[in-house]
């Protein structure tokens, strides 16, 4: 089976050809910048015009950023980094344009079903995914398939409230977990407190040479630590997966791991704490799995360089 894999994001977009009588392998994933700002039927055309130059695919299988509904295959919702592309029919425009079934799932829950099957899920049934960028996306694991709630929008981690009536939130709301806790909200710590425009790698490279910066980062990581304590005992998950590129330093979950137990109800204390393990190609393996339905689930360690 041959299958057109894309993960869109607001910047670009992932793709490969995946053949499952071959092992995946990250090699075979190139980018394209996404162009988001020409708007949702733009974008539509260019992921169409990707698809075409593969070639011979028997499925499409479509990461996307957005809130997804995963039996229509459609966009319920996206923010104006993608203008016009709430209301999309991805799986119908697909399907009618190459003849061949499609698949569509929000990136997040992608991403965790790649982590479950590929990852830092795997033999774990039920865990939480939360993704730290400029926002925090999350999505709930539970018996291996997503939660999806009453309108296929679960998991909207970054909303949580953590601090009532606080900073002003991108969703309009104040006092959001992702207003405190996301990489931007580091950045404008930092920024604040210390004077430095510094993006997240260059905040870790100072960290041992700049009380100040070591400060900042340590008040950041407790806001971590907030949100994850009212989802564990919402929740009470095995594991909980990080993902997003600022988890990439283990002194963040090095940190996490000693905070969070004290701020835990004794009998939740077992959770497990995992950094993500595959990185940007995680949304294309949960929906390749999504595309060959299940297939071969005992044999997903080996389909991975």
């Amino acid at each position: 089976m041959r299958i057109a894999a894309l993960d869109i994001g607001g910047t670009a977009i992932k793709h490969c050809l995946y053949d499952d009588r071959r092992q995946f392998s990250r090699d075979i994933v190139q980018e394209t910048e996404t162009n988001a700002l020409a708007g949702g039927v733009a974008l539509m055309e260019h992921v169409c015009g990707i698809v075409e130059t593969m070639g011979g695919a028997d499925a499409i299988a479509v990461s996307t950023a957005g809130q997804v509904n995963p039996t229509e295959g459609s966009i319920i919702y996206a923010t104006d980094n993608i203008p016009g592309y709430t209301g999309t029919m991805v799986k119908a425009i697909l399907e009618d344009h190459f003849h061949i079934p499609a698949v569509v799932e929000n990136d997040v829950n992608a991403a965790a079903l790649g982590e479950a099957f590929f990852g830092a899920g795997r033999g774990c049934s039920d865990f939480l995914c939360l993704t730290y960028g400029t926002g925090i996306g999350g999505a709930i694991v539970s018996g291996q398939k997503i939660y999806y709630g009453s309108s296929c929008s679960a998991g909207e981690f970054g909303h949580i409230l953590t601090h009532a009536g606080g900073r002003k939130c991108t969703c309009g709301n104040c006092g959001c977990y992702e207003a405190y806790a996301s990489t931007r909200a580091l950045t404008r710590l930092v920024k604040e407190n210390c004077g430095l425009d510094m993006n997240g790698r260059q905040i870790f490279q100072a960290i041992n040479g700049s009380k100040p910066v070591r400060d900042a980062v340590s008040v950041w990581i407790d806001e971590i630590v907030y949100g994850l304590v009212s989802l564990i005992h919402a929740f009470n998950p095995q594991r909980v997966v990080l993902g997003g590129g600022i988890m990439n330093e283990p002194y963040i979950t090095e940190t996490i791991r000693r905070k969070l137990p004290e701020k835990l109800m004794q009998s939740y204390r077992g959770v497990e704490i995992r950094r993500a393990e595959l990185g940007n190609t995680a949304g294309l393996l949960g929906v390749i799995h999504l595309a060959e339905d299940g297939r071969d689930e005992t044999k997903t360690e080996e389909r991975i360089l």
